[in-house]
């Protein structure tokens, strides 16, 4: 898979969101307390948009009367039904065994490394002899 830059980390501050075009693919980045996520911008349900939709957490409960507040902001509820999806997984929690959306895996790099970049052009030695230009292959 191709890696793409798509912003400097300090235009996604936490809390923040963004969608980008991607490779011909609308893709939203979440920033949740300085983590970043990635899914497509669109519910698989019927086509919202996930990067308008309401980002909440997870309720638990292991019993009657004892209830958690977990997973703050790692879930997206779609604005136009309601559908929610983890940020991690991609996974609803209307239909979990059937329904998800694509991810994208994030990562920061150090901008030196984007400017070097990870590849190599192959080279060749080269010297001249006798007025002759020569490479080694």
């Amino acid at each position: 898979m191709a890696k793409h830059v798509v912003a400097a980390a300090r235009d996604l501050p936490p809390g923040s969101r963004k969608r980008f075009e991607v490779a011909g693919r609308s893709i939203t980045i979440f920033n949740v307390a300085g983590e970043f996520f990635a899914l497509l911008d669109r519910c698989p349900h019927q086509g919202g948009s996930l990067c308008e939709g309401q980002l909440i957490g997870l309720l638990e409960a292991d019993g009657p009367g004892r209830y958690r507040y977990t997973r703050r902001g790692e879930i997206v509820r779609c604005p136009w039904h309601g559908w929610e999806f983890d940020l991690r997984t991609g996974r609803s929690y209307c239909e979990p065994a059937r329904v998800r959306t694509k991810t994208y895996e994030v990562v920061m790099k150090d901008g030196r490394e984007l400017v070097e970049g990870p590849y190599l052009a192959e080279t060749f030695p080269v010297r001249v002899e006798e007025q002759y230009v020569v490479v080694e292959v």
